[in-house]
C-alpha cells in the first residue's frame, strides 16, 4: 500500500472528485478526514467510505479560517498526525455572470473558497507537518480552466489560475521542511457540475469535440493521480500542475471522429451522486 499509516485531509471530500480521492487514499492504506459544508452528505459519505478504512467527517467551510484550523486540530486529535493535505474544496459561479457585471460580493464568495481557503488551509497544514518534523505532501486542486479562458466563469477561472502559481511558491517555500507541493488540474469529470452540463446537448458535444480522448473522466481517476502526488513515487515532481483532462487543455479545434454523447451517457450522468 502506497499510503500505509499516512493521515490525509481531503477538503470537499464528501462528493464528486473529493470523494473519489478519499476512496483511493483509503484503498492505499491512509486514514482520511473528509470535510464539507453539507452535514447530511458528509455523514452519509463517512458511512460509505468507512467500508474501505478509517475515515472521519468534519464540518468545514474553507472560507472560515477558524474552521480550517479546527479541521487540522481535530484530525491530529483523532488520528495523531497529518501527512497529506488534499486541498480540493471549490465552488463556481452558477449564474455565469459576464465580467462587466460581476459584483465584489460574487468575487469575494468564490475567491474566499477557491484561493483564500486553499492558501490558508495549506499554511495551517504545513505548520502541523513542520511541527511533526517528518515532511508531508500538499496537493492542490486546480483545473483545466487555470489554463483555458472561460468567460462564463470569470472569477472561477481566475481563482484556478492563482492556484497554479500558489502551488509553485508553496513548493519553494516549504522545500526546506520536506513538504512536497503539487497540483492536479482536471478537465471534464463525472461530477455534479458535469451532470448539469450533461443536460445541455450542444454544450456537452462541444466539450467532447475538444477532448481528444473522447470521453469524460472519473473522480477515481483523479484519485489515483492524487495518490501518486501524495506518495514517495512523485518525490522529484516539484511545484507542478498535472493536467488530467483527456487532452482538453491543448485541443484547439474539434476532434474528428469524437464520440458524440448518447442517450445512455446522459442517463448515466443523471445517476451520478451529488
Amino acid at each position: 500500500m502506497k499510503l500505509k499509516d499516512k493521515v490525509a485531509i481531503v477538503t470537499g471530500g464528501t462528493k464528486g472528485i473529493g470523494y473519489g480521492i478519499a476512496q483511493e487514499y483509503l484503498k492505499e492504506g491512509a486514514k482520511v478526514v473528509i470535510t464539507g459544508r453539507e452535514k447530511e452528505t458528509g455523514h452519509r459519505a463517512e458511512q460509505e467510505l468507512s467500508k474501505l478504512g478509517a475515515v472521519k467527517y468534519i464540518y468545514e467551510d474553507v472560507s472560515d479560517l477558524q474552521l480550517l484550523q479546527n479541521t487540522i486540530d481535530q484530525t491530529v486529535s483523532t488520528f495523531g498526525r497529518l501527512d497529506i493535505y488534499m486541498a480540493n474544496a471549490g465552488i463556481n459561479d452558477a449564474n455565469k455572470t459576464h465580467f462587466i457585471d460581476i459584483t465584489s460580493e460574487q468575487y469575494d464568495r468564490i475567491m474566499d473558497v477557491n484561493l483564500k481557503g486553499m492558501f490558508f488551509g495549506g499554511q495551517f497544514a504545513a505548520r502541523q507537518m513542520i511541527k511533526q518534523g517528518e515532511g508531508g505532501a500538499i496537493v492542490n486542486m486546480a483545473s483545466v480552466n487555470s489554463y483555458l479562458g472561460l468567460d462564463s466563469q470569470v472569477v472561477y477561472t481566475v481563482s484556478k489560475g492563482g492556484i497554479v502559481q500558489l502551488t509553485k511558491v508553496q513548493a519553494i517555500a516549504l522545500n526546506d521542511y520536506g513538504i512536497k507541493v503539487n497540483a492536479l488540474a482536471p478537465g471534464p469529470i463525472e461530477t455534479e457540475l458535469m451532470r448539469r452540463v450533461g443536460n445541455d446537448t450542444q454544450l456537452m458535444d462541444t466539450i467532447l469535440s475538444r477532448t481528444p480522448i473522447g470521453r469524460i473522466g472519473t473522480p477515481n481517476e483523479c484519485g489515483k493521480l492524487a495518490v501518486f502526488l501524495s506518495c514517495e513515487e512523485s518525490d522529484f515532481i516539484f511545484g507542478q500542475t498535472i493536467y488530467i483532462d483527456g487532452g482538453r487543455s491543448f485541443q484547439a479545434f474539434p476532434t474528428k471522429g469524437y464520440k458524440t454523447v448518447t442517450d445512455q451517457d446522459y442517463e448515466l450522468l443523471q445517476q451520478i451522486k451529488a
